[in-house]
C-alpha cells in the first residue's frame, strides 16, 4: 500500500511539475511577427528544458543593431522563413529594460541544429519576436541565434 502511495505521488510531482512549465509556454501566435527585435548581451539565467529552453540576457545600456545584420548567413529551416528578409527588417525593441527571458526551440529542435547548451555568462545575440506593441513581459521568441560565431535557425528543423 505504501509504494503505491509513493508512486501516485511521484506521478502527480510529475505531472505538477510539467502543467507548470506548459502554463509557462507562448506559443508563435502569441507574437508580433511583422516587427522582428534585436537583441544581444550576456547570459545571466540558464534553463535548458523542455517545453523549451529558456534564458536571460542582460542587455547592454546602449544597444544597437550590427551594421553587418541584414547580410548575416542564416541557415535554411524547413519552415518558409525568409531569413535574409526578416534581418533586413529588424529593429531594436523601443522598451528599455536591460534584462530580457529569451525563448527558445524545444531541446530535440536544438540537437538537431547541433546548438551547444548555453552557458552563463556566454555573448549572444537573437533576433525574433515579442509580444504585440512590447506589452506585458520582456520576452523574446528566438527566430534567430548567434552564438560563438554560429546562427541558429529556430521556428523548425534544418533543410
Amino acid at each position: 500500500m505504501r509504494r503505491r502511495n509513493v508512486i501516485q505521488t511521484g506521478a502527480w510531482l510529475g505531472l505538477g511539475g510539467w502543467a507548470g512549465g506548459a502554463l509557462a509556454h507562448h506559443g508563435w501566435s502569441s507574437f508580433d511577427q511583422e516587427r522582428p527585435i534585436y537583441l544581444e548581451g550576456r547570459v545571466v539565467e540558464v534553463k535548458w528544458r523542455n517545453p523549451h529552453a529558456e534564458l536571460v540576457l542582460e542587455l547592454p545600456e546602449t544597444l544597437r543593431l550590427p551594421v553587418d545584420l541584414a547580410r548575416r548567413p542564416v541557415p535554411a529551416q524547413t519552415a518558409g522563413v525568409d531569413g535574409p528578409g526578416l534581418l533586413a527588417n529588424t529593429v531594436l525593441p523601443t522598451r528599455r529594460d536591460r534584462r530580457w527571458e529569451v525563448e527558445l526551440a524545444p531541446l530535440f529542435r536544438l540537437g538537431q541544429w547541433q546548438m551547444p547548451e548555453v552557458r552563463l555568462g556566454a555573448a549572444l545575440s537573437a533576433v525574433g519576436f515579442t509580444f504585440k506593441d512590447e506589452k506585458g513581459a520582456a520576452i523574446l521568441r528566438a527566430e534567430y541565434v548567434f552564438l560563438d560565431g554560429k546562427a541558429y535557425g529556430l521556428r523548425s528543423s534544418p533543410t
